[in-house]
């Protein structure tokens, strides 16, 4: 008995301290690099964005364009890295536009309660 105790103790021992197989993994810790890109056409109000983007782990350059509501578009072209940080060029092209006079813009209709906090009406 004292036999079997012995071997069954001495197995258990051996695999509760056997290696294990995945505690010696080695993984790379380099730059991952990455890239991606989107662009949206809003139907409602016509307004486009876009946005461009790749880095390689050291530097990261992208760019991204917003419809601005003057009817320009806004253009970033930037850069980042740990030495410089970032960098932004920003530049517009387009007309910038403007009302011409004309009644003021309201967001509620109607008199007291008729679409919102005050019911702001004309």
């Amino acid at each position: 008995m004292f036999g079997k105790v012995s071997l069954l103790f001495t197995i258990l021992a051996a695999v509760a301290f056997a290696d294990d197989p995945y505690s010696n993994q080695v993984y790379a810790s380099g730059p991952i690099p990455y890239q991606f890109s989107y662009g949206i056409q809003d139907a409602y109000s016509g307004a486009g964005y876009g946005h461009n983007e790749q880095g390689d782990g050291k530097q990261v350059l992208g760019s991204y364009t917003v419809d601005l509501p003057d009817g320009r578009t806004q253009t970033v072209e930037y850069s980042a890295d740990h030495n410089v940080g970032y960098v932004a060029k920003v530049s517009y092209s387009g007309k910038a536009q403007y009302a011409k006079g004309g009644p003021a813009v309201t967001f509620f209709k109607g008199k007291g309660g008729g679409g919102g906090a005050g019911g702001y009406g004309h």
